[in-house]
């Protein structure tokens, strides 16, 4: 089982099974949000999510293009995300930064960089990973 929480503790969940699609997100929106070059995010089934705590912590910012990223209104913590996709699949994406604990049977790694077409100009991105110039549907590489 797979832990994770929030910076202060207010908000912690568990996840029995990640999917397959973990990816850096390199797109304008993580930047700001997430204060960084790119954010890093786990596609889980809303089935096997499981909010433990907290539930009265957690405040959305729901973006014109109709994303929904999750946060602790106590210290900010970048938690979850969802777009027009996520809720069609029933899915959830989640910040890896979040996890406590990964147990032995999840392998938890990346497997793509997506809209690298708006990375951080200062970024230069040197590993093995699929590369997206926007979403995986892309076919770039």
């Amino acid at each position: 089982m797979i832990t994770g929480s929030c910076l202060c503790g207010a908000i912690k969940f568990n996840i029995t099974n990640v999917g397959a699609r973990i990816a850096h997100c390199h797109c304008n929106m993580c930047q700001k949000f997430h204060g960084a070059a790119f954010s890093t995010f786990a596609e889980v089934d809303k089935q096997d999510f499981n909010l433990t705590k907290g539930e009265g912590f957690i405040t959305a910012y729901k973006a014109e293009n109709k994303t929904v990223r999750s946060f602790c209104k106590n210290c900010g913590s970048s938690l979850f995300f969802e777009s027009q996709y996520n809720r069609q699949d029933h899915s959830i994406e989640v910040a890896l930064a979040a996890f406590d604990h990964v147990d032995d049977a999840h392998q938890i790694k990346p497997d793509a960089h997506i809209f690298t077409e708006s990375k951080a100009q200062w970024l230069d991105i040197n590993d093995e990973l699929e590369k997206h110039k926007t979403y995986r549907t892309d076919g770039s590489q």
